[in-house]
């Protein structure tokens, strides 16, 4: 398998991480702590929060393996970084950052 094919997967790999990350960032702000605080019902936080913790973390540590892969720059690869903090973010990164790769 040569190298680009790899770099592909992973690519393809982390954008499926991307949109994952982000639907469970979003999924937590809207429905679960809402949830948690106005209703006393904590429980979607402690099953959403490990996932979402657990693909953020794997959205980080793939941003910063790409960043060398994807030859982007230190202000690309802090922007996508930055990006996973915002929800619908991986949104804009989908569009501007990752289509044009």
């Amino acid at each position: 398998m040569t190298d680009s094919i790899q770099e592909n997967k992973l690519f393809m790999v982390f954008r499926i991480i991307s949109f994952l990350e982000g639907l469970s960032w979003i999924f937590l702000l809207v429905v679960a702590m809402p949830m948690k605080y106005m209703m006393d019902a904590p429980e979607l936080v402690k099953l959403t929060g490990p996932i979402h913790g657990g693909l953020f973390t794997f959205y980080c540590i793939l941003a910063i393996w790409l960043k060398s892969d994807l030859k982007w720059s230190n202000k690309t690869t802090a922007f996508t970084l930055a990006l996973s903090l915002i929800p619908f973010g991986m949104v804009y990164a989908e569009l501007k950052i990752f289509r044009s790769k």
